[in-house]
Order: C-alpha cells, then sequence, then structure tokens
C-alpha cells in the first residue's frame, strides 16, 4: 500500500469515527426530549446503565440514618384482624400505641377515602319509622360509636400524615383535598408539574384533623422500574406535596415548602424545593431520584399486629418516623426498582425521607453534567478517532479497555463520593462503537505497512490522554476513642401537650426562647451540644478538648439549668406560652466518642452504656419529682457539692443497681435549713437501707410534714409500708427495679 493509499484509508476511519461521534452527541441531546423515540430508547439502557451502578454500589456507599420503622400490615395480621381496610376503630388503636411508644411523626401509605359505615345509623336506617323513640336514641349515640370520629380524634396527637391518590381521569373526584403548603413565586400552573385531573382523598372529618396528607403516587420510568419520586403533583392549579414531602416537613418544623423555579425557555422549570433553609434540587419536573439504602426489607419492619397488641420495643419507636404500609401481595403495593422487583411501595417513601432530610444523600445530575457530557463527546469521540487509526487491533482493543475502565471508575466513584448521576450509556457506545468500526476498517491494513504509517504520524504532536486513573482519598476512620466522659440529657416535661397547645410558628419561637439560654449556659460550663431531638438536649464533657473536673462542671451546669428555666416563667407567661419544668439526667463513666456517620454527613457524638444510663436518668426524675438527678459515679467526684440520695436503682434494661442523687447546691451556699433536712433524710435513708422499716417510716413520715412538697417522701413512705408487708430478705441489696424507662 502506497502512501496516498494509507491516507485515503486513515481519511475513510477519521470520518467515520467523526460520523459516530456526532451520531452520539445526537443521540444524548435526543435523550434530553421526553417525546423522542430515539431518545426513549437511550433511556432504556442509561436506566439499566443506573440500575447496575446503584446495585453495586450499595456495598460502599456511607450514609446517615434516620430512625424510620415501617409498620407492616402483613400477612399474619390479615390473619389475626382479617382483610384490609379495617375498621377505624382499630386504625385508632394502632395509632394511640405509636403515639405511646413516642414516635415523632407517623405516615400512612393507606387511603381512607370512604366513611365507615355507623352500625348505629345502619340500625336506624333498617327500624325505619317504625320505632321514632329508638331511632332518636340511636342517633344520640352514634356520634360516640362513629369510627371516623373517633380515629379523628387520635390523628392530631402527634404529627400525622395521611395518604392520598391522584388519578388523570377527571370525574374521579373523592374526599376532601388539603389546603395546599407550598409557596412559590411562580404559580404552580406555570410550571411542568405532573398534572392529574382527578384525586382519591380523606373523608372531611380525617382530613380536617390530620397535621399533614400527601399523595402515594409512584413515578416510574417507561420500561416500569420506580427510580425517581415525583415531590409534587399539580391538580385544579395547586401543587400538593408527596406523602414522603409532608412527613420531612413535619419532621423538620417546617411551615411551609418553596418552589424554587428557574428560567427554561419562554417558560419557567423546578431548580429544586426548600425545605425550611435547606435547598433540595430536583429535575426540571420536580422529581428526585431514590436513595436507596438497600435491597426489599433494608428499614426496620414491624407487624401491624404486635404494635395494635402491645408488643414492641418503645426504644425503636422512640422519636421514630413511622410509614403504615403493606408488604402483602395481595394489596399489590409492589414495585420494580433498581434493588428488587418486589418491592414494597411503603418503603421507597421511606427511602425518599431520608434523601429529603439528608439531601447529600440523594443523587443528583445538575444542569452542567449534560454540557459536560456533549463536550466529553465531542473530546473523546475526536480523539479516538484520530488515535484509533494508528493503532493496530490489539492497541484499539487496549485502548478502548483503558477508556472504558477509566469512565466507568469515574462514575461510580461521582456516584459513590459526590452522589453525581453521570450518563454512561452514551460514552460507552461511543466507545465500544468506534473501537468496533475503526478496528475492523483498521484490520485491513496489512502488517508490512506498519512502519510506514507508524513513521508518517510519528511527525505529530501525540494527543493527550482521555482521562487519567482517579486516586481515591483516604477514608477518616470511623471508630471512637474511649473515654471517661459526662453525659447530660434535658428534656421538657409534658412536652406533648404544650405542642399540642400550639401551631408550629409558636412552637418554634417557644423552643427557640428555650434552647438559646440553655445552649448558652451549656457553653459557659465548657459542654460540648450533641444534638437537640424535638425539646432533647444533649451535651457532654471531656471531648473533644479535655476538661479537668468535667463531672462537678455538668452538675453545676444542670442546676444552672435549671434557674434558668425558672427564670424563663415569667418572659413565657408575658407572651402567652403555657410554663413548663424540665427533667435532668447525668451520668460519668467510659464512652466511645468520635466522628460518626458517613462522608456526607458526620456528627461528633458519643455511644455507650454509660450514655443510655445518662438517658434513663433522666427519665426517672418525673418520677422521683425531681430537676436533676446523677448517678453515684458522678456523685462521687463533685466534692464542693450537697447532694441527696434520692435511691438505689436498676434501670430498665440493667442489672447492676446504681445510687442515684439530687444536687441541692454547692457547699459554700447551702442554708442551715437545708443542712437540716439533708441530715434527717440520710438517717432515714440509712434506716431504709438497714430494713428498719417502722424507725424509717416514722422518719420519713416527720419529713413529709416537714416538707409535704417532696414527692421523694412520699414516694419513700409508700415503699416502706410495702417492704413491712413484703419484707425483700436478707440478701437485698437496697436496690428498686424500675421497669420503665
Amino acid at each position: 500500500m502506497n502512501l496516498a493509499k494509507h491516507f485515503k484509508l486513515y481519511r475513510l476511519q477519521w470520518a467515520t469515527g467523526s460520523v459516530i461521534t456526532f451520531f452520539f452527541i445526537l443521540l444524548h441531546m435526543l435523550a434530553l426530549s421526553p417525546a423522542a423515540p430515539y431518545g426513549q430508547v437511550l433511556k432504556r439502557f442509561e436506566g439499566l446503565a443506573y440500575d447496575v451502578r446503584l446495585e453495586e454500589s450499595l456495598l460502599w456507599q456511607q450514609r446517615s440514618f434516620l430512625p424510620i420503622v415501617i409498620v407492616d400490615i402483613d400477612e399474619q395480621s390479615l390473619i389475626e384482624i382479617g382483610r384490609f381496610p379495617w375498621s377505624r376503630h382499630v386504625m385508632g388503636k394502632l395509632q394511640d400505641q405509636l403515639v405511646a411508644a413516642g414516635v415523632s411523626v407517623v405516615a400512612y401509605d393507606v387511603l381512607f377515602s370512604e366513611p365507615e359505615l355507623n352500625p348505629a345509623m345502619q340500625v336506624a336506617l333498617h327500624l325505619g319509622s317504625t320505632d321514632p323513640q329508638t331511632n332518636e336514641i340511636l342517633r344520640t349515640i352514634a356520634p360516640d360509636i362513629d369510627a371516623d370520629i373517633a380515629f379523628s380524634k387520635t390523628l392530631d396527637a402527634t404529627d400525622t400524615v395521611l395518604g392520598m391518590l391522584f388519578e388523570h381521569q377527571q370525574d374521579i373526584l373523592v374526599g376532601k383535598l388539603p389546603d395546599p403548603i407550598f409557596a412559590s413565586e411562580i404559580s404552580p400552573e406555570n410550571l411542568p408539574i405532573p398534572d392529574f385531573a382527578g384525586h382519591v382523598a380523606n373523608v372531611k372529618v380525617l382530613q380536617q384533623n390530620s397535621p399533614g396528607t400527601g399523595f402515594i403516587n409512584s413515578a416510574p420510568d417507561g420500561d416500569g422500574f420506580v427510580r425517581y419520586s415525583m415531590l409534587m403533583i399539580k391538580h385544579d392549579k395547586e401543587a400538593y406535596p408527596a406523602l414522603a414531602l409532608e412527613a420531612a416537613r413535619l419532621y423538620t418544623l417546617a411551615d411551609t415548602v418553596e418552589i424554587v423555579a428557574k428560567p427554561f425557555g419562554d417558560g419557567h422549570s423546578v431548580q429544586g424545593i426548600k425545605l425550611g433553609t435547606t435547598l433540595i434540587p430536583t429535575d426540571d419536573y420536580g422529581r428526585v431520584a431514590i436513595p436507596f439504602r438497600g435491597p426489599a426489607f433494608s428499614f426496620p419492619y414491624i407487624s401491624a399486629i404486635d404494635v395494635i397488641n402491645g408488643n414492641i420495643d418503645k426504644n425503636l419507636f422512640d422519636q421514630a418516623i413511622v410509614f403504615v404500609g403493606t408488604s402483602a401481595v395481595g394489596h399489590a403495593d409492589l414495585r420494580t426498582t433498581p434493588v428488587g422487583v418486589q418491592y414494597p411501595g411503603v418503603e421507597v417513601h421511606a427511602n425518599v425521607l431520608e434523601g429529603l432530610v439528608f439531601p447529600e444523600l440523594l443523587p443528583s445530575r445538575p444542569d452542567w453534567i449534560d454540557g459536560a457530557v456533549v463536550v466529553l463527546l465531542v473530546t473523546l469521540g475526536l480523539t479516538m478517532s484520530v488515535v484509533l487509526p494508528l493503532l493496530g487491533v490489539l492497541g484499539m482493543t487496549l485502548l478502548a479497555l483503558f477508556v472504558t475502565s477509566c469512565f466507568i471508575f469515574f462514575s461510580f466513584y461521582a456516584w459513590v463520593v459526590w452522589r453525581l448521576d453521570f450518563p454512561q450509556v452514551a460514552i460507552l457506545g461511543l466507545t465500544i462503537t468506534q473501537t468496533t468500526i475503526l478496528g475492523s476498517l483498521g484490520f485491513v491494513r496489512e502488517h508490512k505497512e506498519r512502519v510506514q504509517i507508524k513513521s508518517i504520524f510519528d511527525q505529530y504532536v501525540p494527543p493527550a490522554h482521555i482521562a487519567s486513573m482517579l486516586e481515591q482519598p483516604d477514608q477518616a476512620s470511623m471508630e471512637g476513642e474511649k473515654r471517661v466522659m459526662t453525659v447530660l440529657f434535658a428534656d421538657i416535661r409534658e412536652f406533648t401537650s404544650i405542642s399540642e397547645s400550639l401551631d408550629a410558628g409558636r412552637l418554634k419561637a417557644y423552643l427557640n426562647q428555650y434552647f438559646s439560654p440553655i445552649t448558652k449556659i451549656i457553653f459557659e460550663y465548657q459542654g460540648t451540644i450533641d444534638k437537640y431531638v424535638g425539646d432533647m438536649v444533649m451535651a457532654f464533657w471531656n471531648a473533644p478538648l479535655l476538661v479537668n473536673e468535667h463531672p462537678e462542671l455538668a452538675v453545676k451546669c444542670a442546676m444552672q439549668m435549671q434557674r434558668q428555666v425558672e427564670d424563663l416563667q415569667a418572659q413565657m407567661l408575658e407572651q402567652g406560652f403555657p410554663p413548663f419544668a424540665i427533667g435532668i439526667g447525668l451520668n460519668t463513666g467510659d464512652m466511645n466518642v468520635g466522628d460518626m456517620g458517613s462522608e456526607y454527613r458526620r456528627a461528633y457524638t458519643v455511644l455507650g452504656d454509660a450514655v443510655n444510663l445518662g438517658s434513663r436518668l433522666e427519665g426517672l426524675t418525673k418520677f422521683y419529682g425531681v430537676g436533676v438527678l446523677v448517678s453515684e459515679m458522678t456523685y462521687e467526684q463533685c466534692p464542693d457539692i450537697v447532694f441527696r440520695p434520692i435511691d438505689k436503682v436498676k434501670v430498665k434494661g440493667k442489672n447492676l443497681a446504681v445510687t442515684i442523687f439530687e444536687p441541692i447546691a454547692l457547699k459554700n451556699e447551702v442554708t442551715e435549713a437545708q443542712l437540716e433536712e439533708l441530715n434527717a433524710h440520710k438517717k432515714a435513708w440509712e434506716l431504709y437501707l438497714s430494713q428498719s422499716w417502722q424507725e424509717a417510716l416514722s422518719a420519713f413520715t416527720k419529713l413529709i410534714e416537714l416538707q409535704p412538697q417532696r414527692k421523694i417522701y412520699q414516694l419513700l413512705c409508700e415503699r416502706v409500708r410495702e417492704m413491712q408487708s413484703h419484707p425483700p430478705g436478707e440478701n437485698w441489696d437496697g436496690s428498686y427495679t424500675h421497669k420503665s424507662k
């Protein structure tokens, strides 16, 4: 082959590579248009690549986890209670059990669109006009036995979200829609949000008493896989939120959700939503990619019948977000997802909620990515068009493998580390197609021309590498350091009743007026705030910086917090807020402390049995009628503080007895009256421990006469009487076992 023939073949390969490059650029641009048929084919392959990348990355992802529990209307629940839907009386009992367990939010992936028949009204209808007196009695008692009314009264006991469904048929208009929660500078009717003509909502009495309502519609792709979730739906010119979004709004105490729009052509598209002050990016239609935690049943599942019967671990439900739904096969609430083809729909909502609260978990495709793909296609395609013809078959194969491996690695890395959903099919398709076609064309060249061709092109500067291997940064260790520390838990008593008496805005102001001075006090006493959970404050001492005499500082902090709460009462009353009290528990011991969590969201926190004991002591303050309780480990390291011994207890879940104390005052501030009372209490306490029941009863009775408002004296009197009737025996260690937190 002469030089002219060689260049003729090269020009053919270069032209072919250029055509292939621009073909894939066109295909990628078509995929951005929902109406393009060829774009749908690319989207199908893109979806398959998305699924593979998502499933393979599950073991590598590091993420934060919300306390989400799924109450499952499973096969066993249906066997014991009967077919679904159940009576609203049963649902009310389920709701009551969840509220009693201390859940934060309850979201129902269930519709209550039809009123339940009232038995009294059924009997009255059956009797007709034959017995007016009986009919009048039945009409009188009807409201008392109405299941819908009974269920509705349980809904506002905690933040509850009911489900609703939107339909495309405009003649389906069932139930009462909630009031809109969205705020937007652009009217929802002018945004490309999915539009539905009909709806199936909840009966009026339930809707009026529910703090929130969200739709349960899914948004499968063209191949039937659920990869994305709609956050908003348009109906009758108004926008309505998804079940997960409404649950996130209530969980984060956000009053409204703002739709953030951006210019797009002659109109606008959706840029994201603002939940509180956090902007959550979405696609142009208000959708987010679902951040699957794992395959089906990656969240804790509890059978509905166990909840109804009270057979639950309250630790699991305390401050948790609960989704009530079904995984039963017969109820058709199973979805096809990248992580499983029989995936419970209720768990889809749970994944979306976790992503909304932790937006860094949401896979995203920013606007610049499509432009970056086009630039990469041009650069990669034209470079390969130049380079591939210069290589032999083996060289082409190795280059294609190298480019493909680099891009797959980059795409996988960007997904795991930055949660970037980088399109893959167009780039991989370009690489494979160019290698195959150009390799076939190059295969016709004879081996003897290789040196000649190479000598021609040696005069040209060789092209740069398309991509380079990315080095994965070192990951910070998640292991905590063990250290002797002091932990403090403070909780507002009767907060549920207080929160029910205030709307969301006033409740936020109420908590802010409490948290601000309390936080300042903790900082003044060298404490570290761990977290705020609802009305609870958790703090610890001796980390990250070492703090000398941290038990005494923590106790002094707790005493100052109680004084601050007393000072706040007058200010709260002036603003029309209800008075409140707090309970504080402290413990000192070995704890694991460190930067816990994922690479995207971390928390510097403490873990361990000593931490749990501090939380239990806070829960016991109400039982004993005291403001602060400290463990004996903390008490022993506070020589400058005067304490009153309260009890020797075994808290729930622990077999080791711990003596607990109430701090009274600093030694240099204690009064004579306080010392006199404390000495009397100490003698009575010693009589109690020595099982001198009658003498102890007499001593505690005198203390009641001296301080009738102290609950501890009354409790110990009652306990002494019980001990007299049922002596504990010679091996009694003086402890009292608590059965609840």
